[in-house]
């Protein structure tokens, strides 16, 4: 399923509802955002006719994302209806992990193996600030419980933020050591309403990586050149189990590797997650449109896929996409 780049699209991230528990401050305002209605998001059996659909046309890995996927009711029997699905050669999930203990177990069963939770502190105190009011125990029993489970790879993803983690890059780079994690430091973007509170917060990948290399050898994984996973560039601590990842979206674009699709939880299909251009399947879905003329929108919406996207994320002239990540689904 190729674009008109050249790029195959083969990576569709679900999020099945724009809720969630925790409320980030660089994701959304306090008193948090306007929910979608229950009867205006996607049913699971519409779902999986639009991943059927896109299967069909070539994609072969599905992640699971929210707002907070694991608030949903019925993601269990969900995700064995997904993993169920012939041609589906990856199947993941992204948590913030606040409820990962208590659904590990199930989700492992149901098929997940591939897990990444959303940390952005190791310090209690900074942890609840941040997500105003999450328990950092709670996340850190999730990973524990995945780890017990068998999950692999677990990702532990991390939001750079100047003045907030920069003096923890240390502490989750040393997670590696012992654990067979991948600890994967994201670039800040200003997105939806909280983006313009977020300026001057931004820290570079390559400021992240210095910091962790003043005090520990950090080897590409594949020798030569850093093994890219997805829009990652990983490394490794000399002698250490896992491995360390640095996502730049904002200091190095990666859109000519892009192969992914977004399904919002109100059925809009995005082929950029930084454009705000959208197809509606949640209409057609529901007004009778046959498997043919679905397969014929997506083919549509990746027809329509920029050759990159057009956002700035400083600058006098800073222009940013509008809508929120919680309801875009990272």
């Amino acid at each position: 399923m190729l674009d008109n780049y050249q790029r195959d699209i083969n990576y569709l991230r679900i999020s099945i509802t724009d809720r969630c528990n925790l409320r980030c401050r660089y994701c959304m305002p306090k008193e948090g955002l306007s929910q979608i209605g229950h009867d205006d998001i996607l049913r699971y059996e519409e779902i999986l006719r639009v991943v059927r659909s896109s299967v069909s046309l070539g994609v072969a890995k599905v992640r699971i994302t929210g707002g907070e996927p694991l608030v949903r009711r019925g993601i269990v029997p969900f995700v064995a209806a997904l993993k169920a699905l012939a041609g589906i050669e990856d199947l993941s999930l992204t948590t913030n992990g606040i409820l990962l203990e208590r659904c590990a177990a199930d989700l492992f069963q149901a098929g997940i193996r591939r897990i990444n939770v959303s940390l952005d502190s190791l310090n209690p105190d900074k942890y609840h600030d941040i997500t105003r009011g999450g328990s950092l125990a709670d996340v850190l029993r999730g990973i524990a419980a995945v780890y017990d489970q068998g999950f692999s790879p677990i990702k532990i993803n991390v939001v750079a933020i100047k003045g907030f983690n920069d003096d923890e890059l240390l502490d989750f780079a040393r997670l590696t050591l012992e654990n067979p994690y991948q600890v994967r430091f994201i670039e800040l973007m200003p997105l939806g309403h909280p983006g313009r509170d977020n300026l001057g917060k931004y820290l570079a990948s390559e400021a992240i990586m210095g910091a962790i290399a003043n005090k520990y050898s950090l080897s590409p994984v594949n020798g030569e050149g850093a093994r890219m996973d997805g829009p990652a560039k990983m490394y490794r601590i000399e002698g250490g189990r896992g491995e360390i990842g640095f996502i730049s979206p904002v200091s190095h674009h990666f859109c000519h590797l892009c192969n992914r699709l977004r399904l919002t939880a109100d059925g809009k299909l995005r082929a950029c997650l930084l454009s705000d251009e959208e197809t509606d399947l949640k209409t057609p879905l529901r007004t009778g449109c046959t498997d043919s003329a679905l397969a014929t929108l997506i083919k549509e919406a990746i027809a329509g896929k920029p050759r990159k996207h057009e956002v700035r994320f400083d600058g006098p002239s800073l222009r940013k996409c509008v809508k929120n990540m919680s309801a875009i689904g990272g």
